[in-house]
């Protein structure tokens, strides 16, 4: 999973018990370290501490007149140290070899018939770190047997601080002790870190929950805003102060948005009643021109004498009577498209209702299907006839130009509501005008006022229900109503 697709609460989270696990293994490995550093220092001084032992013992058995009875030089260290090398590793409990300057030894504290790993010769490297440093002491670190050896190297003098000798001491570093108590306390750490992060996972979770509780606030809020209704504020209490500013952008947006969608729907409504003026105006005067051009025809040719005279009144009033029923029908179409009758609402067994407004029509191509024979919902008649009504006469003119028409008008229920579908399979909608089928005035024939979808519409709406359709060009188009039973 890509770490940009999850949300900014789990990033949160994960950040920190990611921090937490690392800060862990952080102290942890300083820890072992520590111990490490500890543990070597000690062994350091523990072999200085034995070096400086050892040497006060041999200075002490040099410089004191009933210790030593040989000449204190170079060529006497076998003799000077014959028995007390042994004497001084008893005490001391470590391994002390004897060399002269030239770094052959002398003298070991081994016993001569046990096995030794002392090398007999020391090698340059050591007899140069001997000189060069301002201690003349050299100390040599080697694994040996799973366990570090310490070599110390230093100068053997006599009482006028000469060198007579090499002092060499073994120390096998033993850390039992300490690699024990650094178990015990990893140990103990363990459980303490164990503990610290299932706190820390409860802490995380909490921390990033109360920084996202606003964001998401905002988020849902931001997700139901919409330009055609009434949108809330966000009110937020002790949030922060960066969330204060987002959430005031959000409100100054909102306050914005609302005088903008105030703008807009008023521009819409003059607008459109713009539209409306200029088609009812056009409307009225398509039968006008006729009416007008009748009239002055029968002024021209008007003789009082003309034994047919009767016949042609009766012909010219028949014309006018069309034209004014035309303009009659335009003016009613308009008033019922501004303003719906108030509903009659009524217990209709639907299924009788749709049938009904079906006998109008005498086409045989017009198919009914009910899956009951009763479904009953409370609807006002009329509006319900009406909407049928339309629908069917819609699809019967989009079959004008098809040879084998066929309309299915279908009726079923479910539990809350009724389904009413009227399909055909006619020519289609085009793709560019399916989104302007429901609007006033728009039309795809050459005659009619392009109302009657829009007042479909305006009804069903009405009753909290939904129209929809689905088409194909050249293969029928399938209106879907939806309208709740009460």
């Amino acid at each position: 999973m890509k770490i940009r697709l999850l949300s900014l609460r789990i990033r949160i989270f994960l950040a920190m018990i990611l921090l937490i696990l690392f800060a862990s293994i952080l102290i942890a490995a300083v820890t072992i370290y520590q111990y490490k550093e500890q543990t070597d220092e000690y062994n350091e001084g523990r072999l200085e501490r034995k070096e400086e032992a050892v040497k006060a013992s041999i200075n002490y058995w040099l410089n004191s007149g009933s210790g030593n009875t040989f000449p204190i030089v170079e060529e006497n260290l076998k003799l000077i140290f014959r028995e007390k090398v042994h004497e001084i590793s008893d005490i001391e409990k470590l391994e002390i070899n004897i060399y002269d300057l030239a770094g052959n030894i002398a003298k070991s504290s081994e016993a001569g018939f046990v096995k030794s790993d002392t090398p007999t010769k020391l090698s340059d490297t050591i007899l140069k770190g001997i000189n060069n440093t301002i201690q003349h002491r050299f100390v040599d670190t080697k694994a040996l047997k799973g366990k570090n050896l310490q070599s110390s190297y230093s100068y053997i003098t006599d009482n006028k601080f000469k060198p007579i000798g090499i002092l060499n001491l073994q120390y096998i570093q033993d850390n039992t002790a300490q690699n024990k108590d650094l178990e015990e306390f990893l140990i103990r750490m363990a459980y303490v870190y164990i503990l610290m992060f299932l706190l820390a996972i409860g802490l995380a979770y909490f921390i990033s929950s109360y920084i996202t509780r606003s964001i998401k606030t905002v988020t849902d809020k931001m997700s139901l805003t919409r330009l055609n209704r009434r949108n809330e504020k966000i009110i937020l209490k002790d949030a922060s102060a960066e969330m204060f500013t987002l959430v005031n952008a959000f409100n100054e947006m909102i306050d914005e948005l609302e005088e903008s969608a105030v703008k807009l729907a008023k521009g819409e409504r003059e607008q459109a009643w713009r539209e409306m003026a200029k088609q009812v105006a056009h409307e009225i005067k398509n039968p006008l021109t006729p009416m007008r051009l009748t009239v002055q025809s029968f002024q021209q040719k008007f003789d009082p004498t003309d034994p047919n005279i009767n016949q042609k009144i009766n012909e010219f009033s028949k014309t006018l009577i069309q034209q004014i029923d035309t303009m009659s029908s335009i003016a009613s179409a308009f008033s019922n498209f501004a303003k719906m009758p108030t509903q009659n609402r009524e217990e209709l067994n639907v299924v009788k209702v749709v049938k009904y407004a079906l006998d109008i029509f005498t086409e045989d191509y017009i198919s009914y299907f009910s899956e009951k024979e009763v479904i009953t919902a409370e609807l006002d008649k009329t509006q319900l006839i009406r909407v049928v009504t339309n629908l069917v006469k819609n699809a019967t003119q989009a079959l004008e130009e098809v040879e084998n028409k066929k309309i299915e008008v279908t009726v079923s229920d479910n539990e809350k509501n009724v389904i009413i579908t009227v399909a055909d399979n006619g020519k289609g909608i085009l793709i560019e005008d399916k989104e302007k089928i429901f609007e006033p005035k728009f039309t795809t024939k050459s005659s009619g006022m392009g109302l009657g979808l829009g007042m479909v519409k305006n009804i069903v709406e009405a009753y909290n229900g939904s129209i929809t359709f689905t088409s194909k060009l050249n293969k029928g188009t399938v209106f879907k109503i939806i309208v709740p039973k009460k």
